[in-house]
């Protein structure tokens, strides 16, 4: 497997656990709140504790996906510059 075919791999991998990851904390608040999962997650809802929550584990999944895909983005730049080089 190439450089970056492996940079994809890894890139494929961080959006996938991304998703599993957005999935369950929509599952996750819409049990919480008794409905059914709501695709705008940002939607406005009553001010609570749970929203705070779920507010506080949407921003550390964006913080954990923006890192991974800034790995993925920086190995896929090197694997070209690598490329580039030969």
């Amino acid at each position: 497997m190439d450089a970056a075919s492996a940079a994809k791999d890894r890139v494929d991998r961080a959006l996938a656990l991304l998703e599993r990851r957005l999935l369950d904390l929509k599952s996750r608040a819409a049990a919480a709140s008794g409905r059914g999962p709501d695709d705008d997650l940002f939607a406005p809802q009553p001010s609570s504790e749970t929203d705070r929550i779920r507010i506080h584990e949407l921003e550390a999944a964006g913080r954990d996906a923006a890192e991974v895909l800034a790995r993925a983005a920086d190995a896929i730049r090197d694997s070209l510059a690598e490329q580039e080089a030969r």
